[in-house]
């Protein structure tokens, strides 16, 4: 989270103490964390995957590649 959401929610937090929301407004803060944290990852898997594929495509056309310049040869 950038330096200014933190301040936003700790001033939040600090208004709210009086009335029980601001445990309500920690938690909510801990769960966008969580979240973002868990889309970040799900990215970084992503990218891994489509890597993966991308690799596995590339040896399928480089044997299929020479399979038919051996074929050719014979």
């Amino acid at each position: 989270m950038k330096k200014s959401s933190l301040l936003l929610i700790s001033v939040v937090a600090g208004l709210l103490t009086g009335c029980g929301l601001a445990e309500t407004t920690a938690v909510a803060a801990t769960q966008a964390e969580t979240a973002a944290e868990q889309a970040k990852q799900g990215k970084e898997m992503e990218a891994k995957v489509q890597r993966d594929i991308d690799a596995t495509q590339k040896a399928a056309e480089d044997a299929r590649a020479k399979a038919e310049a051996e074929a050719e040869t014979q």
